[in-house]
């Protein structure tokens, strides 16, 4: 799995991480068995960034589970999402003592509260319990907000949309992205399950073969990760053999402009 600099930021992460939004959000000790055995492939695969909410129900606590006793092979973020300062407090808590004292990347979740927030992730990675603080935020119209929060200097990293059909991150976030050394983070980079509804013909992949893709999410994978300023994308998936399928995408060549603009065509065209 190739690894690339979190922008400034000192981290090293793996060009393909992943979410667990849905995917991990299950109950009884079946469906955790499958949840650990995704992890088992991400871990072996390289792909060891694995990003989480409690947004998501019981996904922290069930990926925590399934990172028990190789936390530190992995690289947490997970998010504060609540209006209320106490339970925002109470969430991060939580999260620190499930992920052995300390999350990797710490991000205001939508930017619910950032103000209020934003103090407490500051004194955690003062004390060492937080590596980065960050901010997310999936809607186009929340991106000048966002693109504001940036601006602080408070936040080393952000996590957006950004796939071969959803270009409007290229505008200006990642711009300042980059001006600013901060880490980002690509979640929906299959649009939602949109674009891997359905996929172009074989025939249409085949001048990518060369490249090592040999699916359609993976050429969607590459064409995120062949644009420097997206450092990570974080597919979800709930099958192990998804998992592998995935990062194997962290292996390939970034396309050129002509590759990349031949994949958004395809996607343009399902």
């Amino acid at each position: 799995m190739r690894t690339v600099d979190f922008g400034t930021t000192g981290l090293r992460v793996p060009a393909v991480g992943m979410g667990t939004w849905r995917t991990f959000d299950v109950r009884g000790a079946a469906e955790e068995a499958r949840c650990r055995a995704i992890v088992d492939v991400a871990l072996d695969r390289g792909a060891r960034l694995f990003d989480s909410s409690p947004m998501y129900g019981a996904a922290e606590r069930v990926l925590a589970r399934a990172l028990d006793g190789r936390r530190d092979d992995a690289l947490v973020a997970t998010k504060v999402w609540t209006p209320d300062e106490r339970e925002g407090r109470a969430q991060v808590e939580r999260a620190v003592a499930w992920y052995g004292g300390r999350v990797d990347v710490y991000q205001i979740h939508n930017l619910v509260a950032w103000r209020r927030h934003l103090p407490l992730l500051e004194d955690l990675r003062a004390a060492g319990r937080v590596g980065l603080v960050g901010a997310t935020h999936y809607q186009h119209s929340a991106f000048p907000e966002l693109l504001r929060v940036m601006e602080t200097g408070r936040v080393q990293q952000i996590q957006i949309p950004y796939n071969a059909r959803d270009h409007a991150a290229a505008r200006d976030l990642l711009p300042l992205a980059e001006s600013l050394g901060i880490g980002v983070l690509v979640m929906r980079p299959f649009g939602e399950g949109t674009l891997v509804r359905r996929a172009p013909p074989a025939a249409a992949l085949a001048p990518l073969r060369p490249l090592g893709i040999t699916t359609w999410p993976q050429a969607l994978l590459a064409w995120i990760l062949s644009d420097p300023r997206a450092h990570c994308a974080i597919p979800a998936t709930s099958r192990p053999e998804r998992m592998a399928e995935n990062a194997a995408a962290g292996d390939v060549a970034p396309l050129d402009a002509d590759q990349r603009a031949y994949v958004a065509r395809l996607a343009a065209e399902l």
